[in-house]
């Protein structure tokens, strides 16, 4: 009997016992091998499928995100244009107030103007007439002696004046 060529016996009792093990493997460790190999099965293929899940989560909140900052930009637009807007506004409403009140202060101006005016032609009739007067005194002293004449005379000078 050799090593390598074994004899009809011991390839007998060889299968025997192969069968016997292959039994009792069967019986009692091919179905808690068998279940083990199932859980892991699932359990790789819960990991896989909470990866998908979490890789889809991600992508989600990344386009959450992009439409959150796509929102932001068009409120910060609104926002830019409502401010634009009410500055427009705001110089508007300034430059029609300076308009109004320069307006306001260049009549206020003219008719202070012309007030003064008609003060200082006032002013100059009065010393016109009192230059008048008293030249016309002056002249009419020599001719008119009485004082009554000499007031009537000027009364009605005045008189005269104020017509013009």
């Amino acid at each position: 009997m050799s090593f390598v060529t074994p004899d009809i016996g011991t390839i007998f009792w060889m299968l025997i016992i192969f069968a016997i093990t292959l039994i009792i493997l069967k019986k009692f460790a091919w179905k808690p091998i068998l279940a083990s190999l199932k859980d892991r099965e699932n359990t790789i293929a819960d990991a896989l499928s909470s990866a998908d899940r979490a890789k889809q989560e991600v992508e989600n909140l990344k386009a959450d995100q992009e439409q959150i900052i796509a929102e932001a930009r068009k409120e910060k637009e609104v926002i830019l244009k409502e401010a634009r807007d009410l500055k427009d506004k705001l110089l508007s409403e300034a430059k029609t107030q300076a308009q109004v009140e320069g307006k306001k202060i260049i009549e206020s101006a003219r008719v202070q103007i012309e007030a003064e005016k008609t003060a200082a032609i006032n002013e100059m009739k009065k010393q016109v007439v009192e230059l008048s007067v008293l030249v016309a005194e002056k002249i009419i002293q020599k001719e008119v002696k009485a004082q009554k004449d000499q007031e009537e005379l000027v009364n009605s000078l005045l008189k005269d004046l104020k017509m013009n």
